[in-house]
């Protein structure tokens, strides 16, 4: 499963409801199915070839994930995005990436250093051509797995789960103004000097750069999306 999308996912052979949440979550991830738009069960069950029961399971599961709403009388609607949305998003990771890397600068050991500087070293080395949709996805996964090396050795599986659904969150914005996504920094650059700083156990400094790497990430895609669509929701 892409790192776009839930980290913590059971493994094994997946049941129905899981293949129909997979495909439902990757929809609206990539927004084919449209922000606060219905989703009508009836429809789903047609084009999706299954039961209703574990459809009904496999949205009830997207619902805990906040990937869908349910209002009484109204049924379900893919959940809506919005700036304000996509600020609080950013805000939450700048705040909870950080700490989180400082405890895997406590915790972590040659694995966790072996691991930061391998996705480093992918993620520095993966193109990323605005233009080419398969080429901005292999870097979006790369730059997932870099983010997730550095706190991996955070030994907070709750943290993870939560990290995991905010990056989805994100990457959600990132795939419907994927047109507005251009390199405007040397991420390069960034990367490898948080990567640096955290397995030379400067936590301090790893902490600070990555804030700021993660809030000028925001800042740049909210300026984008409000340029080329102003019609963009703000609330």
């Amino acid at each position: 499963m892409s790192t776009t999308e839930w980290a913590s996912r059971p493994t094994g052979k997946p049941t129905i409801a899981g293949r129909i949440e997979a495909r439902l979550r990757h929809d609206i991830l990539h927004g084919t199915l449209a922000p606060g738009s219905r989703l009508s069960l009836d429809k789903l069950r047609a084009e999706l070839d299954v039961g209703l029961s574990p459809l009904r399971e496999a949205v009830t599961r997207l619902v805990s994930e906040g990937l869908v709403d349910v209002a009484p009388q109204r049924g379900y609607r893919v959940t809506p995005i919005s700036i304000a949305n996509f600020t609080e998003v950013g805000a939450l990771r700048a705040e909870l990436e950080p700490f989180a890397l400082r405890r895997s600068i406590a915790n972590g050991g040659l694995d966790w250093e072996t691991g930061v500087m391998a996705a480093l070293y992918r993620v520095n080395h993966t193109q990323r051509d605005a233009a080419d949709p398969r080429s901005r996805a292999e870097w979006e996964a790369a730059n997932n797995a870099f983010h997730l090396a550095l706190i991996a050795g955070c030994d907070m599986p709750l943290l993870l789960r939560t990290h995991a659904m905010l990056v989805a969150f994100n990457d959600r914005y990132r795939n419907i103004y994927s047109e507005a996504v251009t390199v405007q920094r040397d991420v390069v650059e960034e990367h490898t000097a948080i990567a640096e700083a955290a397995v030379a156990r400067r936590a301090d400094e790893a902490a600070d750069i990555l804030k700021l790497h993660i809030a000028r990430s925001v800042e740049i895609l909210i300026d984008l999306i409000k340029k080329t669509h102003p019609d963009a929701p703000d609330t």
